[in-house]
């Protein structure tokens, strides 16, 4: 394909900035476009599974992101009575690699640094609002301010779950969101290597994940989430700060070390999720990557990790093709099982842990336990959580060769 085609980025986001470093690695030459004054990250933290590490292999990044994360070993959760109803550890992954927690403010410094570093053009303060196709096929963006950039041979939406480019009424809002926080690492009470949580029935979640630095020589960090109903919950404060923190610590009575931290309202954050899977732009060169494409509940804990997978499969779909047409056949077909079989599984476990039924949380801490500890079953709960089932053998062999030589 002929690499001076003219390609756009809209989102600075994660899933923006690693497609605009992929396909720049490809040979081609992408501008972002932010709607934000100044480029910046926001939310508390994440786990960069395996598979997205091996994305980041295939960028070069993956070191840098390592140098300020935390290994995790383990995703480990209890019910009421103290009953274990979670224990996922990575080691039972084939290939045994670990999971990274990261701080948002540390992937997305490391991406945006790499993108300047590479000379990628960044244009700040585009908020979009739509595209328009033009006559000879190529697409120009329109902004909020009435403005027109453009035109592109090829337009990527990295907006996420809101992107105004997506049909209206895309997916749907999920019913359970979460208070969040990010607060210093406590000097004990949790394990340094592990994602916990505690629950009540479906309903009330706590959990505390090591997030590792913001940048070199920062304290370390941890993410607090609280799970809730905001409709019918608001934010979950009515009653005042000292009353919320007393149901936290009725769950979890070790958290007071945490939640000695926050002070004011003004330190949580209220998070809420969509769950949709874009249909292929037919009718102009767009092309969406990350939530704008597939979001879900963070409860599989891939959303960042998928945006990563979608970046390299687009590059090299790109780089591989002789159109841009062939190039978005090609992105999708590599991306189809994989986007569609964790989808799936999202709206399988999510109830099971964030919704108002009875049975399936009983089916959680009863029944699911005792089959858990069966190998088969580790080794698939393992390689499920680790991003990499279903992801297709090219993929895999492309970003392992990627990682073997970095």
């Amino acid at each position: 394909m002929n690499k001076a085609v003219e390609i756009a980025i809209l989102g600075c986001g994660p899933a923006g900035l690693s497609t605009a470093l992929a396909l720049h690695q490809a040979g081609f030459s992408p501008r972002i476009f932010e709607r934000f004054e100044a480029a910046t990250a926001v939310g508390s933290g994440l786990i960069l599974q395996p598979a997205g590490l091996m994305a980041l292999e295939e960028l070069g990044l993956a070191t840098r992101i390592k140098e300020l994360g935390q290994p995790i070993d383990r995703l480990f959760g209890r019910a009421e009575m103290g009953r274990v109803v979670l224990d996922v550890a990575y080691s039972d992954n084939a290939t045994g690699d670990q999971g990274v927690a990261v701080h948002r403010s540390a992937i997305f410094g490391v991406l945006h640094q790499a993108a300047i570093d590479a000379g990628i053009p960044i244009e700040l303060g585009v908020n979009v609002d739509r595209t328009t196709k033009l006559a000879d096929s190529r697409v120009a963006i329109l902004d909020s301010q009435g403005r027109s950039h453009g035109p592109f041979d090829l337009v990527v939406d990295a907006l996420g779950s809101r992107s105004p480019l997506l049909p209206s009424g895309a997916g749907r809002l999920l019913p359970y969101g979460a208070l969040w926080a990010t607060l210093l690492w406590p000097n004990s009470g949790f394990d340094p290597r592990a994602l916990e949580q505690r629950y009540r029935g479906a309903g009330r979640m706590v959990g505390v994940m090591p997030i590792g630095r913001r940048h070199a020589g920062d304290d370390n960090h941890a993410a607090f989430f609280w799970s809730l109903k905001p409709d019918t919950q608001g934010n979950g404060l009515d009653d005042g700060l000292d009353a919320w923190k007393y149901q936290v610590m009725e769950l979890w009575p070790e958290t007071i070390s945490l939640l000695s931290q926050i002070r004011s309202p003004g330190q949580l954050h209220l998070a809420r999720y969509r769950h949709h899977t874009a249909r292929p732009v037919r009718d102009r060169p767009l092309v969406r990557v990350g939530d704008a494409a597939h979001s879900t509940s963070p409860q599989l804990g891939q959303g960042v990790n998928m945006a990563l997978l979608d970046a390299c499969a687009l590059a090299s779909a790109m780089q591989s093709e002789t159109d841009i047409p062939s190039a978005l056949t090609s992105y999708h077909r590599q991306r189809r099982l994989h986007v569609a079989l964790y989808q799936a599984a999202s709206t399988a476990f999510t109830p099971f842990y964030q919704s108002d039924f009875r049975i399936l949380p009983w089916i959680r801490d009863t029944i699911v336990p005792p089959l858990a500890q069966m190998r088969i079953s580790r080794r698939l709960l393992a390689t499920l959580v680790s991003g990499t089932l279903g992801l297709p053998r090219t993929q895999q062999h492309r970003q392992q060769t990627g990682r073997s030589g970095s």
